[in-house]
């Protein structure tokens, strides 16, 4: 009986094909900030947090990255600011991409919960869930529209992200946002072909001990 040869050519070149479409996102939650430090835009990194974000950039060095992407705001900008000189690149910032405005009492204990069981809830002057997530997810669309098939790093925040992630995944809420709350940085991979997210993967975090003067998710 002659043997039986299979040419697997044509589906290793599917899967190299595929691989070139997928778009790889890295977002990025900044180090540690100055908790005390009033303006949210300004608000700088802690000496602690700066030694921090040179785990980022040890993480980002081998992987490729060809655009990076960040919030406004100082301490997510400054988080990967030396990776991006690493790669001798321009960070582009996106004011879609900034934290949630906080109103009046915005982050006292028992709002968190307020907000993620329903998504329109705010306090008066703040941004409601889903007004986070719809600004996020625009600007996410139109990164990958741009950038297909790149590699990308978004530097983000806590509850932008964790919108991000609740558009995929309806269940998470704010015990998976509570996980998240003392990890900075915290690095995540969004895998997508085109629009479609097809894998994640938590890389690495540090967990920080709160420096504010009160935790705003405990009594």
């Amino acid at each position: 009986m002659a043997a039986e040869y299979h040419d697997v050519s044509l589906s290793e070149e599917k899967r190299k094909q595929l691989e070139l479409q997928i778009t790889k996102v890295y977002f990025v939650r900044h180090a540690q900030p100055v908790h005390i430090w009033e303006d949210d835009r300004t608000r700088p990194l802690t000496a602690e947090g700066r030694k921090d974000a040179q785990i980022v950039t040890d993480f980002l060095k081998d992987k490729g990255i060809d655009v990076f992407y960040s919030s406004p705001y100082k301490r997510s900008y400054d988080t990967i600011a030396a990776a991006a000189a690493f790669y001798g690149k321009e960070i582009i910032t996106d004011e879609r991409l900034r934290e949630r405005k906080k109103g009046v009492n915005g982050n006292q204990y028992g709002m968190f919960e307020k907000r993620w069981e329903d998504h329109d809830y705010c306090e008066e002057g703040g941004e409601s869930i889903h007004m986070v997530q719809r600004r996020n997810m625009e600007a996410l669309r139109e990164i990958l529209e741009k950038n297909k098939g790149k590699r990308i790093v978004a530097a983000t925040h806590g509850t932008a992200l964790s919108t991000i992630l609740n558009f995929y995944h309806s269940e998470f809420g704010v015990k998976d946002f509570l996980r998240i709350i003392d990890w900075m940085p915290y690095i995540i991979e969004l895998d997508f072909d085109g629009d479609r997210l097809i894998s994640e993967k938590e890389h690495c975090y540090i967990e920080k001990e709160f420096q504010g003067d009160k935790r705003a998710d405990k009594k």
